[in-house]
Parts: C-alpha cells; structure tokens; sequence
C-alpha cells in the first residue's frame, strides 16, 4: 500500500460493507505507526466533532475516535470514500482555498469523506515522529467531480506498459549515469517491494483491484531506485530536466491506477 491514506480509505471501505471488524482496520493501521492520534485542523471541527483542536497542542490518542469520525461522515445519503493523492499540477478533487487542500498537497495525500456538492468531513495523516501518525479532521464542501478517468481494465492495461516502461528507464538512467552504482537494481528494487508489501489488503478486494495496486507498487519500486541514479551530467540543467521528464509521466500513471484501484476497493456495497 502506498500510504497511510491508500490504507484507511480501503480498509475503512471493507469495514463499512461488514466485511472486515473494526479490529482489522485498528491493526492495518498499526503496520503504519504504533501510535496514531486525532485531532481538529480548527476550532469549528473541533466544536462539530468534540475533537482536541491542534493549534492548542492537544490530541487525542488511538484510532477509534477516527472510526467513529469516518462512521458519522459516512452516514450521509450518498456519502463516498475519496482517497486524494496531489501532485504538482495536478490537485484535481481538492477543494480548493480550503486549510484541507493545503496540508493535502503538502502530505500528498488525504481522504474526502461525504456526499459530493455537500458538507463533509477530511482527513490528513501527519508524521509527529517516526512512531506517531496524527490524523488532522477538517469540515470541508466536498468537490462535485468526476470519477477517475480510468476503468479497472483501462488501469490494469497501463500498469503492465508501465512496468516495461519503467524497467527501461531504470537500465537508459543507470548506463548513461555518470557515477552509477555497482549496486544490483533488482536488489535495490526488492528491497523497496518489502517495505510495501508489510501492509496487507481486505480479503473483500476486487483481484483486479489488487493486481493493480500491486503492479502499481512494483512500477514505483523501480521508479524510487531510478530516481537515485544521478543525471547523466549532474551540472546541467538540461539533463537533470531530461531526467525528471523521463520518470514523472511514470508517476502520474501509478496514481492515476492507484486511484482507481483504492476506490473500486472502498466502495461499500449498498
């Protein structure tokens, strides 16, 4: 899973169609941090929802007020699950000039919980330290848009050409480097793929949600060990220009089929 807000947005889905305990939600999380706080972005969520205000250094501790926060914005008639993940030029879904986009963008991700064109709630994990995620509640008017671009189908297609693509711009980055490594890039590679696959999914998942979501993490592995090889002349603009251009379309295709995956796995059954 590729963050904290992939994996509440799925689990919390598979919790609301009863098909997974609130215990499996409190334990996916736990893969993430072993201690998770909660608190208001401001002092009008924190009236709403009876939640510690952060500006006054407060929070409150465990997950389970964040269930009962995601059960509440859940109930409105047809209220979605909506997994954010902005990226630079892209902040589609956001409402915009809200404190919610804002720390959204500056994490990368977030969640939109509530009925389209209506009053909702948002929620943005926040590193206190290596052991501690916050989840910051915020009351925002959650944007009327579109769905995701992508089928399930569409999604997968581009997952498998990008797991090829991506293989080639690793081997063009690592023999036109100048002071690439000696290290084997599958070692790197595998190494990155552990640390993704500590977080499990529902056994409620769509397979083909999965095969996704799990092709999408072995793109970005190759992708993260890419990014570490240096620019094939690291004084020039041009190619460290050339360099990024080679591997952002790459990222913008993992989160495009991330989306899709995350919220065809969250969508409860009515």
């Amino acid at each position: 899973m590729c963050s904290p807000s992939a994996t509440l947005t799925v689990w919390a889905g598979s919790w609301l169609a009863g098909t997974s305990a609130p215990d499996d939600v409190l334990e996916a999380l736990h893969a993430w941090a072993p201690s998770h706080t909660i608190a208001a972005g401001d002092p009008v969520t924190g009236g709403r929802t009876d939640l510690p205000w952060t500006a006054r250094g407060d929070a409150g501790s465990g997950v389970m007020p964040l269930l009962k926060v995601i059960r509440e914005a859940m109930a409105a008639p047809g209220a979605q699950l909506r997994l954010v993940l902005p990226a630079p030029g892209d902040v589609r879904g956001l409402p915009v000039g809200t404190a919610f986009a804002a720390e959204a963008i500056d994490a990368e991700e977030g969640i939109l919980l509530g009925s389209p064109g209506a009053a909702g709630t948002g929620l943005i994990p926040q590193w206190e330290d290596e052991h501690t995620l916050q989840w910051t509640v915020y009351s925002v008017d959650i944007p009327d848009v579109a769905g995701p671009d992508l089928s399930l189908g569409a999604a997968e297609y581009t997952m498998r050409e990008a797991v090829r693509d991506a293989a080639d711009a690793l081997m063009q980055l690592h023999t036109t480097s100048i002071g690439a490594t000696e290290a084997d890039p599958r070692e790197q590679i595998e190494d990155q793929l552990a640390a993704y696959s500590r977080h499990a999914y529902p056994d409620s998942i769509p397979l083909r949600a999965k095969r996704i979501l799990d092709t999408a993490d072995h793109v970005a592995a190759i992708l993260t060990v890419a990014e570490h090889e240096p620019a094939s002349a690291p004084t020039s603009a041009t190619a460290t220009g050339a360099h990024e251009s080679l591997l952002r379309p790459l990222w913008n295709t993992i989160r495009q089929a991330r989306l899709v995956a995350v919220h065809a796995a969250a969508r409860p059954s009515r």
